[in-house]
């Protein structure tokens, strides 16, 4: 085993252990502490079970209802002539609303065309650089109560705009 397999292995049971110990040192009830925190999640697991339920709909009336397939065909001449290959596009879509949904986008795509195809790289890339904005927004903007979430939502897609550009532009660069 390597040393980066080493450091993977141990770098958790290290942080707790590091935490554990400095709480004990300043005098904190860490084993208290940690029941009020599972206690915690709890509650907040529960609390966000309608939001996740609500997400979860609206993504399968996406996919099921074929807005996501006439986008593609309405988006095809434009990314042909920018050599961006349309079946990247259900994953650019996709991956701000749900990771487990872009996730397995991803798979297909990897398994399809293979990790070393320049879609294999791009969809690796892209799943990278981008996050679930719609996903956290709901999820922890639900859990903790803020109702107005407008500029959240604009910086997050706009982040992920960049990242889906970015991913096209350094796969295009470093792999075509």
């Amino acid at each position: 085993m390597g040393i980066i397999g080493v450091i993977s292995l141990w770098f958790i049971p290290v942080i707790i252990g590091f935490i554990l110990i400095y709480g004990t040192l300043k005098k904190v009830p860490t084993y208290e502490t940690f029941v009020e925190g599972g206690k915690e999640g709890i509650t907040i697991s529960f609390s966000i079970i309608p939001y996740l339920v609500g997400m979860l709909v609206a993504i399968s009336i996406f996919r099921a209802s074929g807005a996501l397939e006439f986008l593609m065909n309405i988006m095809k001449p434009a990314l042909d002539i920018l050599n961006i290959p349309a079946e990247i596009v259900p994953l650019a879509f996709i991956r701000p609303i749900s990771g487990t949904a872009a996730l397995g986008l991803t798979s297909d795509i990897i398994a399809t065309y293979g990790p070393d195809s320049f879609i294999g790289m791009l969809a690796a890339t892209m799943q990278g650089s981008t996050d679930t904005t719609l996903y956290v927004l709901t999820v922890y903007f639900g859990a903790v109560g803020i109702k107005k979430m407008g500029d959240a939502l604009k910086v997050g897609l706009l982040a992920d705009l960049v990242g889906i550009i970015a991913s096209i532009v350094i796969v295009t660069l470093m792999f075509s």
